[in-house]
């Protein structure tokens, strides 16, 4: 109680949204690190701007996960230090 968190919780879903999964990062990423996609870099924005400007809102239905797995931004995958972040149990398209 009265702790402000800036972390979130990423899933996918299918298109009716009756099965949901976690998206998980890959073995040995570290605990808060980043996600990023392919060839796109920038600072991060500050959590006041990414609230009022509804970004999150703005990128989200362009989030999707690939063939296989991966989570993807407009078909860009995502990225960390160790690998890709996936669903958890493979949910594809």
């Amino acid at each position: 109680a009265g702790v402000p968190s800036p972390g979130m919780v990423l899933c996918a879903s299918n298109a009716d949204h009756t099965a949901v999964e976690f998206v998980i990062p890959p073995e040995g990423a570290k605990i808060g690190e980043r996600v990023e996609f392919e060839g796109l870099k920038g600072d991060a924005v500050p959590e006041n701007k990414l609230a009022k400007k509804k970004m999150l809102e703005k990128l989200a239905p362009d989030l999707k996960t690939d063939a296989d797995g991966v989570v993807v931004w407009k078909g860009i995958k995502s990225v960390t230090s160790a690998g890709a972040c996936v669903a958890s149990k493979g949910m594809k398209d």
